[in-house]
């Protein structure tokens, strides 16, 4: 192989965060949060939202149609300096998921479209039991001068920004 033909080297591996969960309605909500909490935490507030939504569309996916009794699935966050990934694994490897176009009036069939839509890629691999469904998102260089935390999201110089009412205890 030439040095034009060699494979870069993946990305390092800044934080990972792996967690398997029970297939309850409740788990969707606990990894949720979970996953939101730990990206602001890892320094990538303005991904937070957005990695919520991912890994509640996933793992609902995960619960309604890869789920068995008796089986965990897994929620992982993998940080690297160009993206995060979030991979949901369950135990139905048989059950690939696929876009689909839904109805007007179905109330399901729509979280792949999501997922297509928000993540910047999206895909399955296969497992020796089961299938991983992923979603990444590109992680966005700040500024040096950026504002990193709960406020950052706040447009304009501080001196601009309006305070908001604490409400008294």
């Amino acid at each position: 192989m030439t040095a034009a033909q060699e494979v870069p080297a993946p990305e390092p591996v800044l934080r990972r965060d792996r967690l398997d969960y029970t297939p309850t309605s409740r788990s969707v909500s606990l990894c949720r949060h979970r996953a939101a909490r730990l990206v602001a935490q890892w320094g990538h507030p303005e991904l937070a939202g957005d990695t919520a939504l991912l890994v509640s569309e996933l793992a609902t996916n995960a619960l309604l149609h890869g789920s068995l009794r008796g089986r965990l699935f897994r929620v992982e966050l993998t940080l690297t300096a160009a993206a995060l990934r979030i991979a949901v694994s369950d135990p139905r490897g048989e059950r690939l998921p696929g876009l689909r176009a839904a109805e007007d009036d179905e109330c399901y069939g729509r979280g792949l479209t999501v997922v297509a839509r928000l993540a910047d890629d999206w895909g399955v691999e296969p497992r020796g039991v089961g299938k991983t469904v992923f979603a990444e998102l590109a992680v966005r260089r700040r500024a040096p001068d950026m504002p990193v935390g709960p406020h950052a999201m706040r447009a304009g110089p501080p001196e601009s920004r309006t305070a908001t009412a604490v409400r008294p205890r």
